[in-house]
């Protein structure tokens, strides 16, 4: 399983972007989230979807303001990111859980990571 972030950049705060994850491998059938990591942090559960149902779970500091989602026919995962803030500034970086382990906000239960992509959010 390969993935690939893309999508990051530098924003103004209340601004929007939009990131991307490409993968290989059977898609349709992992877990895949979004986790970030700022300097100095540990990484940190941002959103997740399943791949059965394609239920969404959010960290509590976005929800509201970001949205998973999938296109299992493209292999593609992407997060909408809006009304961005400055503490939303980290590397993001997408994960796929294969074996479906159920504690999705748990960085160890993912099997797979992209490199990440910086997002910055500028006061």
């Amino acid at each position: 399983v390969q993935l690939q972030a893309s999508g990051g950049g530098l924003v103004q705060a209340g601004g929007s972007l939009r990131l991307s994850c490409a993968a290989s491998g059977r898609f349709s059938s992992y877990t895949m989230g979004w986790f970030r990591q700022a300097p100095g942090k540990e990484r940190e559960f941002v959103a997740t979807i399943t791949w059965r149902d394609g239920y969404t779970y959010y960290g509590d500091s976005v929800k509201g303001r970001f949205t998973i989602s999938r296109d299992n026919a493209k292999n593609m995962m992407y997060l909408q990111m809006n009304t961005l803030k400055p503490e939303d500034t980290a590397v993001y970086y997408c994960a796929a859980d294969v074996n479906y382990s159920g504690r999705f906000y748990d960085a160890l239960s993912y099997d797979y990571w992209g490199q990440g992509t910086q997002v910055t959010v500028s006061s």
